[in-house]
């Protein structure tokens, strides 16, 4: 049998690791953007950015669309929605030597679809961008363009104008 300062120790010991444990855990990486409408514009909404194994997953709550419409949801370089989301800079390309192909840059998440409401609530997961390092898409700005990205356009305004933008933050 244990001795009382014997099973004092073991206890105390056990309680130290337990509560090392919770410094050691896997904190999730997260960020979010609140999109506002741009001058005469109703779109907004939010979105949350979340680092996984697979990439960073993409989840949106839009609303104020116009029903039964196609949107580009894209990260601009610039944090920077001051005005009317054209302050974003081009899209989001860490990667420039894939920019001359005319391949699919990273800031170009998807084209979304608005249901008859106006809204669109999903998911995507981008796995050509993350959290931190180059690819970082923090301090960017998100923009909820009016058109599909079909091409994949390197200029500020490659899907249209915006009708939504926000900060992407920790």
């Amino acid at each position: 049998m244990l001795s009382l300062s014997a099973s004092l120790s073991l206890l105390a010991s056990v309680m130290l690791l337990g509560g090392c444990g919770i410094l050691f855990q896997h904190h999730e990486k997260r960020a979010d953007a609140t999109l506002q409408p741009t001058g005469g514009n109703t779109a907004s909404g939010t979105v949350t950015f979340i680092e996984r194994a697979d990439g960073v997953q993409v989840s949106y709550n839009l609303s104020g669309m116009p029903p039964n419409s196609d949107h580009a949801l894209q990260i601009h370089e610039r944090g920077d929605c001051i005005v009317s989301g054209s302050d974003g800079g081009p899209v989001f390309a860490p990667a420039s030597e894939r920019t001359n192909s005319g391949s699919k840059v990273e800031g170009d998440l998807a084209s979304i679809h608005a249901d008859a409401n106006g809204s669109a609530t999903g998911f995507i997961v981008a796995s050509d961008v993350s959290l931190d390092g180059v690819r970082s898409v923090l301090s960017r700005a998100l923009l909820l363009h009016r058109d599909a990205a079909d091409t994949y356009a390197i200029t500020p305004h490659g899907a249209g104008p915006a009708l939504a933008c926000g900060v992407i933050r920790q």
